[in-house]
C-alpha cells in the first residue's frame, strides 16, 4: 500500500567473495514516497531516475547528492490510461520504460507508446493504439528505433521517424502466444535481441532474418 523509491549504497566492495558474492550490508542513502506500484525504473543521467507507476503516471526523481535526498523533479500524470486521461480512476499501469537521455519511451497496459523528452511538459509523440494487448517492456534498438514485447508473444520494431502508427516489423513465437515480459538487445551486435517469456523461456532473435526466434533456451521453471 505504501510504496517508496529507495537509493542504496553498497560502497564497501572490499567484501566481495571468491565467487563474486557481495558480503557487505548495503545502506540506505535516502527514500521518497511513490504513488502506486513501481513497475519499472531507469537512471536517466547521473542524478535523475525515471519511474513507471501502476497508476499510469511517469515521474522523474532527482537525487540531490550534497544532502542525500530525493525529490520529484517532473511528472507526467496518467501517461497511460484506459478511458480518457482526465478520469480519476482511468489510469492504466505503465509497465515499462527506457531512457536515452533526454528521450524517454514508456509502454503500458493500455497498448500505448509515449515518447517524452526530459525537459518538455507534453509527450513529443504518442502512438495510441500501438497494440491491442498489454505492452510489457520496451528498449531502444538504435536512437530512432524501439522494440516492444506484448502479452501475446509478439516482438515489434517501431521507427520513431515514421509518422505512421504501425510497427515496421513484427516477430512472433510460433503458435503458442506466450506473453513476453522483457527485452534487450545485444550491446555490440545490434541485430541480436533477447526476450524472456512467461513460460521461463529465453528467446534469441536475429532481426535481419525471418520472424521467428533463432534459438530458444529453457532458462527457468517460471516466468
Amino acid at each position: 500500500q505504501d510504496n517508496r523509491i529507495s537509493l542504496w549504497s553498497a560502497d564497501d566492495l572490499g567484501n566481495v567473495g571468491l565467487n563474486g558474492e557481495y558480503h557487505g550490508e548495503p545502506h540506505l542513502l535516502c527514500d521518497i514516497q511513490h504513488n502506486g506500484d513501481v513497475m519499472d525504473m531507469q537512471f536517466l543521467d547521473q542524478e535523475r531516475i525515471v519511474v513507471a507507476s501502476s497508476t499510469g503516471t511517469v515521474t522523474i526523481f532527482r537525487h540531490h547528492q550534497n544532502n542525500q535526498t530525493l525529490s520529484a523533479n517532473h511528472r507526467w500524470e496518467r501517461a497511460h490510461y484506459h478511458v480518457d486521461q482526465d478520469t480519476a480512476c482511468g489510469g492504466a499501469a505503465c509497465t515499462g520504460l527506457v531512457c536515452n537521455n533526454p528521450e524517454i519511451v514508456t509502454v503500458g497496459e493500455d497498448g500505448r507508446i509515449n515518447l517524452f523528452r526530459a525537459d518538455q511538459k507534453d509527450a513529443v509523440r504518442t502512438i495510441d493504439n500501438a497494440d491491442s494487448s498489454t505492452l510489457h517492456a520496451v528498449t531502444f534498438l538504435r536512437t530512432t528505433e524501439i522494440l516492444t514485447v506484448n502479452s501475446i508473444g509478439q516482438l515489434k520494431i517501431w521507427d520513431l521517424r515514421q509518422q505512421r502508427n504501425e510497427p515496421s516489423q513484427i516477430f512472433s513465437l510460433a503458435g503458442d502466444r506466450v506473453p513476453l515480459h522483457c527485452v534487450d538487445r545485444h550491446p555490440n551486435q545490434q541485430h541480436i535481441v533477447a526476450t524472456g517469456g512467461q513460460d521461463g523461456m529465453l528467446s534469441i532473435w536475429d532481426i535481419r532474418q525471418g520472424t521467428m526466434p533463432v534459438s530458444l533456451l529453457n532458462a527457468h521453471e517460471a516466468e
